[in-house]
């Protein structure tokens, strides 16, 4: 491993350094990485912040600060049993390799949601097995794959309440379950577990239905949580979907996200980190800064609609390098309340097609009507 990032810098330094090209001094350049910088309060400074992309491809910039504490993020490991599929496995034993490897180590590990592939009890069992090496602490959130074939009950079983709160170093934790509450369809279809869990592990929202929500019992714990919380002190939420209104058709949202906002809205430093959308993703709305995850397992497409302007869309992956695309991220709080997430990426080499982002930079953020209103109602 030490000599593998021992040429991986070599190599940086003979791209980046060249004569007469020279980021400002004040920046800082993170090795294999997407950098995303997130602010717990005012804006984001889009020109700096993108400025050398056409230089560093893959790299992105951050200013550099002393972190006063880390921790680490694994999500999406859709892991199958490993008689059906061992890569998947290869790619978690592999993070969880780095993560142990972190100088200094990290704080804590997130684990953001599907575990496992199918819901099934081999699966979530195997994900245990897996993270056990790493001997920091973990939380878990659930995802969508991890619920819906016994309905939590594995879940709990494991990891106990799927939202839960912790202080750490002035700062609020929040895990909030996003996937429990899809309604009830499969009843009245007399549908068994393993169809259920079909039409849930499916991305196409048609076939499930709109399930990704936060419930209006979750919203009131919300609230009550944050009622002893100075409104100017930094919250850091985690949850498996986003908490706004990406892309509906995926369930790349939550169908309450309003009402998650409103509760959110007094307070005006909330960063918001979740997975499910195996990508590189950025959002503001109000106070809350919003950043999508990678996966280990595969890298999902970006949105035909809806992206947010101020994601830069990370570069197509090769199809012919399973490692590509994928990966997991540390995420540093600083002692001026501003997050840093880097993205740890595989396999990455050269940029194949790069997308646009849907919006110009230079416009504000404009609430898009609810396509979901026309698709779901409520």
């Amino acid at each position: 491993m030490s000599d593998e990032l021992d040429r991986i810098r070599r190599e940086m330094h003979a791209v980046l350094q060249q004569p007469g090209v020279r980021p400002d001094d004040s920046l800082k350049l993170t090795r294999r990485t997407f950098i995303h910088r997130s602010l717990l309060f005012g804006a984001v400074s889009v020109g700096q912040t993108f400025a050398w992309w056409p230089l560093l491809n893959t790299i992105d910039v951050a200013h550099a600060a002393e972190a006063p504490f880390k921790f680490a993020w694994i999500s999406d490991t859709h892991l199958y049993e490993r008689s059906l599929n061992t890569r998947f496995v290869d790619k978690v034993v592999r993070a969880v390799q780095e993560v142990q490897a972190m100088d200094p180590p990290a704080d804590f590990l997130i684990f953001g949601g599907d575990l496992a592939q199918l819901g099934k009890i081999e699966e979530l069992e195997l994900g245990v097995e897996l993270l056990k090496d790493l001997s920091i602490k973990k939380y878990y959130i659930p995802g969508e794959h991890d619920w819906y074939l016994d309905m939590g009950k594995k879940w709990g079983e494991l990891f106990g309440q799927p939202n839960w709160t912790f202080d750490h170093k002035g700062v609020r934790f929040i895990g909030l379950d996003t996937v429990s509450r899809g309604p009830d369809y499969w009843t009245v279809k007399k549908m068994t577990p393993e169809e259920r869990m079909g039409h849930m592990a499916t991305l196409d929202g048609t076939v499930a239905g709109a399930w990704a929500g936060v419930g209006r019992d979750q919203l009131d714990w919300m609230q009550k949580t944050l009622a002893d919380w100075d409104k100017s002190k930094p919250i850091v939420i985690f949850s498996h979907n986003p908490l706004y209104e990406y892309y509906p058709p995926w369930n790349f949202w939550v169908r309450d996200w309003r009402e998650v906002n409103e509760v959110l809205k007094p307070y005006t430093k909330v960063t918001n980190i979740h997975g499910h959308v195996h990508q590189v993703l950025y959002n503001e709305i109000g106070s809350m800064r919003s950043i999508g995850m990678l996966a280990t397992s595969w890298p999902w497409p970006y949105a035909p609609e809806g992206v947010p302007k101020l994601t830069k869309p990370m570069i197509r992956v090769d199809p012919g390098d399973h490692f590509d695309g994928v990966g997991w991220e540390t995420v540093n709080v600083n002692a001026d309340d501003r997050v840093d997430v880097e993205y740890i990426m595989w396999g990455r080499k050269e940029v194949f097609v790069q997308s646009d982002p849907d919006s110009s930079l230079s416009q504000p953020e404009k609430l898009r009507p609810r396509m979901a209103d026309n698709m779901w109602p409520y």
